[in-house]
């Protein structure tokens, strides 16, 4: 296996924090990303370079051991456990006979490059690593189910993205990390959500906070103003004398809850009294009058 230097290809040091390789990760992924550079090949293959060198740096335990053993870091449990039976071996030499021939590199050749480590006539199977990966989303994009087709390690995986998941979850695909040694099981693929916010609204779970602009006439009067939702315009009764910062509750008419049919939450809307400028003579006597008629 051919040493790749993860370092290299997010362009960062081996003294960057974590801090560091997530910039330099979340950079490098949006520039090469595949839906922002369709039929590129060289594109395609550095996005999978990027997540595969995000995937062992940016978790400490990966890291520590790519920075021990290179190429095998994937190996590094094995090797660990391989040494300790190889020591024990030895030790139990003395009295029963040698059970492995050759030096220690001769083992880890056996183990990993021949037939592979034998244990009481089976190979010694051990299970692939997991991948993980990040997907950053609009939260236009997740306001209703749907299919997304993501590419990881070369592999076209098509996913369900549920309605309503939120910034920072995490989905598990089984099956989809790394492969296992000597016919062990594979790794699984763990997805965690970026949700991006770009619209009016404000989420908190599966509600929606908004503000709504409030002209002083209506205000006053009362009446009927249409009122922008999350997927469409309603028409909203305002009560006469109603106060700046009033708060009202849409119900039902927030975010969908997560992983649950036809659920939603609800929208509060909270008015912001606009008071009228470039007032013509007119409207200022007419003002003026009020003003006099209250302080009757």
């Amino acid at each position: 296996m051919e040493f790749i230097d993860y370092y290299k290809i997010l362009g960062i040091t081996k003294s960057a924090n974590e801090k560091d390789i997530k910039k330099a990760y979340r950079k490098l992924a949006r520039k090469y990303h595949p839906d922002l550079n369709p039929d590129d090949k060289d594109a395609e293959k550095k996005f999978k370079e990027i997540n595969e060198a995000n995937e062992v740096l940016s978790h400490p335990e990966n890291r520590k051991k790519y920075d021990e053993h290179g190429k095998d870091w994937q190996h590094a449990d094995a090797f660990e456990n391989a040494k300790k039976q190889q020591q024990h071996n030895r030790s139990q030499q003395r009295t029963q006979g040698p059970q492995f021939e050759g030096d220690y590199s001769d083992f880890f050749e056996n183990m990993f490059g021949g037939g592979g480590f034998q244990s009481q006539g089976r190979q010694a199977q051990f299970r692939g690593q997991d991948f993980n990966a990040e997907l950053t989303l609009e939260l236009k994009e997740v306001y209703t189910t749907h299919k997304r087709t993501l590419t990881v390690n070369g592999k076209n995986i098509r996913i369900t993205i549920p309605a309503g998941v939120e910034n920072g979850e995490k989905i598990r695909i089984n099956g989809y990390g790394s492969k296992g040694v000597n016919g062990g099981p594979n790794g699984d693929l763990y997805i965690k959500f970026h949700i991006q916010n770009h619209t009016k609204f404000k989420r908190n779970k599966d509600n929606l906070y908004t503000q709504v602009d409030l002209d002083l006439y209506t205000a006053l009067l009362g009446g009927e103003i249409m009122v922008d939702t999350f997927n469409g315009k309603v028409k909203l009764t305002v009560k006469p004398e109603t106060e700046n910062e009033t708060k009202v509750k849409l119900k039902g008419k927030g975010f969908p809850k997560y992983k649950t049919d036809n659920a939603f939450g609800d929208l509060y809307i909270t008015y912001t009294l606009k008071i009228p400028k470039q007032l013509t003579d007119e409207e200022k006597e007419l003002i003026k009058t009020l003003q006099k008629l209250r302080k009757i």
